[in-house]
């Protein structure tokens, strides 16, 4: 059984759900995971945002105008009057839900209710798409057997059990349509899977049924080997390991929600990442095999604060990191790179939210500096410690741009290196012209 996700692009209009028709009606059993349209969950975000903000009216205006474009993707999407009206009726429903929020003191719980919505209704539309079209199929809510535990960690083996009794109530089914990104939490209520959380959804449900593969639909043939928004000529790299994958998609590549690999490498299950504009693109295969080649992708992450403190105290004394990471801890905030010397240590971050608390607390260890508007550079290859003459090519390529940190050793597939975000994209295509002969 195959898992197929398709992102919010790939639902993006009428023509794009059509268009997943032909690659999913085949003889093959398989799970559809579907996102909400492109856009509409960045509109509903805006939607919460004016109520928590009291600004009730303007949130009902936003409702309004999102809804009237659900009503011309439903002109456009079915062909029956039938069809017209019950793509209407559900419309209604979804938006009136919406709309009761305004009524009500708002609060977190409301707010994941409403991003519901826009996976709710793609799913639904879809499914009414191939009703109309007389192919069988069935709508199986993720809400029915995707949990998160108290920590907000997919609950794996409750996802097991549950989804496995879904699927024997349509045993006779080929087509199962479920919303990615939406789940319950430990406690029942409507919750979700951060953003980007469909790519983690279809890992998840591959994982707990042994799929055969896990498909991930997008707008790009696959992985390439550096951003082509920025790039010319890039390359797609047709074969990627788990672990490299991982490291581009954690350091900036977008076509790959982080989190959507673990699931498949602990079940070594391959992941295919496919471009629905071009469906007989063979893409990129993601599996536990690693061709070994100096170097095969760049990826920047921006958004990165770093942390320096610099303490007399960490001169041969032991203790000092652990205190460190122990107020990293109590905020809940993650590190990506750290350096360290005999009398300091650097640290980045990519979640900010918290960082004026952790400088004051760090203070009480040592002198603290805060640097943000930085960007890390990941270059994934072979960087075995075994290896030798390792990474020339990078610091030749980057000899003007100024480094602030270097991170090499904890990872066999990867260097890392921290720069000013304006220096970005000239770095980027520095790295493609001495890595990959690349123009720039």
């Amino acid at each position: 059984m195959k898992i197929m996700k398709f992102g919010g692009t790939s639902v993006g209009n009428p023509d794009r759900m059509r268009a997943l028709i032909p690659l999913i009606n085949d003889n093959d059993r398989k799970i559809v995971v579907l996102s909400a349209m492109a856009g509409t969950t960045n509109s509903l975000v805006e939607i919460t945002d004016l109520l928590y903000a009291g600004n009730v009216n303007e949130a009902s205006a936003r409702n309004d105008t999102l809804k009237s474009k659900y009503e011309k993707v439903i002109e456009g999407l079915y062909s029956t009057e039938t069809f017209k009206k019950a793509g209407q009726e559900l419309i209604d429903s979804h938006f009136e839900h919406i709309r009761s929020f305004t009524l009500r003191e708002f609060t977190k719980l409301h707010e994941k209710a409403i991003l519901a919505q826009g996976e709710l209704i793609s799913t639904s539309l879809f499914q009414l798409l191939l009703e109309e079209r007389n192919i069988r199929s069935v709508l199986l809510p993720a809400l029915n057997f995707m949990r998160i535990d108290k920590d907000g960690e997919p609950d794996s083996f409750y996802i097991k059990e549950n989804i496995k009794r879904e699927l024997e109530k349509h045993i006779s089914e080929n087509i199962i349509i479920t919303q990615g990104f939406i789940c319950r939490n430990a406690y029942g209520e409507i919750d979700n899977l951060k953003r980007g959380g469909s790519d983690f959804t279809a890992s998840i449900i591959g994982a707990a049924i042994s799929a055969s593969e896990i498909q991930i639909w997008t707008d790009i043939n696959g992985f390439h080997n550096n951003d082509p928004r920025f790039v010319e000529d890039t390359k797609v790299i047709r074969e990627l390991s788990f672990d490299e994958a991982a490291e581009l998609a954690y350091f900036g590549a977008k076509i790959l929600h982080p989190s959507s690999v673990n699931p498949a490498r602990e079940t070594n299950i391959p992941v295919r990442l496919k471009n629905t504009m071009e469906p007989e693109d063979p893409g990129t295969l993601i599996t536990s095999n690693s061709i070994l080649l100096d170097y095969k992708a760049v990826a920047a992450k921006d958004g990165i604060s770093v942390i320096r403190i610099r303490s007399d105290r960490m001169l041969m004394a032991y203790g000092f990191l652990r205190k460190v990471f122990e107020i990293f801890e109590a905020y809940r905030t993650p590190i990506d790179m750290i350096t360290t010397s005999e009398v300091a240590v650097s640290i980045t971050i990519d979640n900010s939210e918290f960082i004026n608390q952790i400088a004051k607390d760090l203070k009480e260890l040592g002198h603290v500096e805060i640097e943000i508007n930085q960007t890390i550079i990941c270059v994934v290859g072979d960087f075995r410690t075994e290896r030798t003459g390792s990474a020339p090519e990078i610091f030749e390529a980057l000899n003007t741009i100024p480094l602030k940190m270097i991170s090499y050793g904890g990872s066999q597939n990867s260097l890392s290196l921290l720069i000013d975000t304006t220096n970005k994209i000239e770095a980027l295509k520095l790295l493609s012209k001495h890595l990959f002969n690349q123009i720039i």
